[in-house]
C-alpha cells in the first residue's frame, strides 16, 4: 500500500514537471499588438490601423494597445478609426505617450481603456477647417455631438469634458476651460475626471497594471507602401500633386516629345492613384476611367469637332474626384490644380519667355513670324484693279475667274449674281474682296 502511495506521488511529480513548464510558455504565447498612432490623422493612417487590426484578429490577440502621440488630423479619418475600434472585439487599449490632440483625443475616447505618461496631454479638440479657422455653426455642431458621442461610449466617462475639449464656451474653470477657451487635461487632470485609468512612467508598467506583462508583444509598423499612401492622401499634399501634373501637362504641350515636364506629370498621377489605391479609398475602376479619359484627349489629335476631347477631360477629372474619399474636397483640390497651372503657364510665358535658357530645352519658343522669314499666304497684289466675271453669285463670298483661274473671293457687303463683271479692289493675304463693275467698255 505504502508503495502504490509512493509510486503515485512520483507520478504526480514527474507529470508536474513538464506541466508547468508547458503552463507557462502558453501564458507567455498570448499576443498583445502594440500599434502606433503618430502624425496627422488622415485616411492613410486608416487603411493601416485596420490592417493592423485584422491581423491581430486572425492571430487572435488578447489585446491591442494604440500608442498615440498625435497633434490631431481630419475628422473623416478620425471618424472611421473610431468605428473601426468601436466593432472590434479584442480588448482596445489606448496608451498617449506625449500628446492626444484634436482628432487624436476623439480615437483615444473610444479605446476601452486610457493610460497616460506623466507628461502626457489630452483635448483641444475644435474642428477647424483648411484656412486653420474656426470651422462653421454646422461642421462645429455635428463635432461638438461626435465628440459626446465618444465620451459616452465607454462607461465612467463624464461627457462633459469631452464637450468643453470641442467647445470654447463650455465653462470649466478648474481646468482652465472658460469663455473662449478649449478643454486640454493633463495627465493627472484626466485620472481625476475618469478620462484616463492610470498614469504610467513606461510601456513595461503599461504591461503589468494591465496584466498583459506575459504576453508576446508584436509590434507593427507601416509598410513602405502604406508610409506612401499617409503621405499622398494627406489633404495638402493632394492639391500640390495635381498641381504639379497639371502644370507639367500644360508645359508639355509646348515641347516637341515627351520631356521632363510630362515625366513629372506621369510620376505626380501615379502617386496620387497609387497613394489612394493602398489606402482603399480608390479602386481599379478609377484608374480604367483615368485610362478611358486620356485616350479620348490623345485621340483628339487625330479627331475633328473637339467632342473627344471634351468628354475625355470630363472622364480624367471625374476619376480624380471617385478616387478620394471625399468628393466635395477632392473637386475643390482639382479647381486649385486648374487655377495653379493656368497661373503658372501664364508667369512662365509672361515673364521668362526667351529669355529662361533652361527653359528652351523643354517649351518650343520659336515663333513663325513675318519678322523671322515665314509667310503664312501670299499677297498678291498684282490682283488690284482686274476686272473679272463672277462664276458663281457672291452672298457676299463666292469665287470669280480671271485668266481661265478660280478665285475665292467676297463682295463689299452686297449681292452679286453670276457672270457679272466684277473688279478687284482690295488684296489682304488669303483675303480678296471685289465690287460690281460699272465701267462701259472695261474689258476682262
Amino acid at each position: 500500500m505504502h508503495k502504490m502511495i509512493g509510486r503515485i506521488i512520483l507520478f504526480i511529480l514527474f507529470v508536474s514537471a513538464f506541466a508547468f513548464p508547458l503552463l507557462e510558455t502558453g501564458a507567455a504565447t498570448s499576443k498583445v499588438y502594440k500599434v502606433p498612432v503618430e502624425n496627422v490623422v488622415e485616411k492613410g493612417l486608416y487603411a493601416f490601423l485596420k490592417r493592423s487590426f485584422e491581423e491581430a484578429e486572425e492571430a487572435g490577440a488578447k489585446a491591442i494597445i494604440l500608442e498615440i502621440n498625435t497633434p490631431g488630423g481630419f475628422t473623416d479619418a478620425a471618424d472611421q478609426i473610431a468605428k473601426l475600434m468601436d466593432e472590434s472585439p479584442l480588448r482596445v487599449i489606448a496608451y498617449i505617450n506625449n500628446k492626444a490632440i484634436s482628432a487624436g483625443a476623439f480615437i483615444a475616447l473610444y479605446a476601452d481603456e486610457i493610460y497616460m505618461s506623466p507628461t502626457a496631454t489630452m483635448g483641444a479638440a475644435q474642428v477647424i477647417d483648411s484656412a486653420g479657422n474656426a470651422a462653421d455653426v454646422k461642421a462645429h455642431s455635428v463635432w461638438v455631438a461626435d465628440m459626446i458621442t465618444a465620451a459616452e461610449s465607454k462607461k465612467g466617462r463624464e461627457p462633459i469634458y469631452a464637450e468643453a475639449m470641442a467647445e470654447p464656451e463650455t465653462n470649466l474653470p478648474d481646468y482652465r476651460a472658460g469663455v473662449g477657451k478649449l478643454l486640454t487635461l493633463k495627465a493627472d487632470e484626466a485620472k481625476k475626471v475618469g478620462y484616463s485609468n492610470e498614469t504610467v512612467g513606461s510601456f513595461n508598467e503599461l504591461l503589468k497594471i494591465t496584466g498583459l506583462e506575459n504576453a508576446d508583444i508584436i509590434s507593427t509598423k507601416e509598410t513602405f507602401a502604406e508610409s506612401i499612401a499617409r503621405f499622398v492622401t494627406n489633404p495638402i499634399v493632394v492639391p500640390i500633386l495635381l498641381s504639379i501634373a497639371g502644370l507639367g501637362f500644360v508645359l508639355e504641350l509646348y515641347s516637341p516629345g515627351f520631356g521632363v515636364p510630362g515625366t513629372m506629370a506621369g510620376i505626380s498621377l501615379v502617386l496620387f492613384f497609387y497613394g489612394h489605391l493602398v489606402a482603399g479609398l480608390a479602386g481599379y475602376e478609377t484608374i480604367i476611367l483615368f485610362l478611358i479619359g486620356a485616350g479620348l484627349v490623345v485621340a483628339e489629335i487625330f479627331l475633328p469637332h473637339g467632342i473627344a476631347g471634351v468628354i475625355g477631360s470630363l472622364a480624367i477629372i471625374g476619376s480624380i474626384i471617385m478616387a478620394g474619399g471625399n468628393p466635395m474636397y477632392m473637386a475643390i483640390s482639382v479647381l486649385i490644380a486648374v487655377a495653379i497651372a493656368v497661373i503658372g503657364m501664364v508667369i512662365i510665358m509672361k515673364f521668362f519667355g526667351k529669355k529662361l535658357h533652361l527653359l528652351n530645352k523643354v517649351v518650343l519658343m520659336d515663333t513663325t513670324d513675318t519678322d523671322s522669314g515665314y509667310v503664312s499666304n501670299v499677297n498678291r497684289i498684282e490682283l488690284l484693279g482686274r476686272i473679272a466675271k463672277t462664276s458663281t453669285p457672291l452672298r457676299p463670298s463666292g469665287a470669280i475667274e480671271l485668266d481661265g483661274e478660280r478665285i475665292d473671293v467676297v463682295s463689299e457687303g452686297s449681292y452679286i449674281g453670276k457672270g457679272i463683271s466684277v473688279i478687284i479692289v482690295k488684296v489682304e493675304g488669303s483675303r480678296t474682296v471685289v465690287r460690281e463693275s460699272k465701267e462701259k467698255g472695261e474689258n476682262e
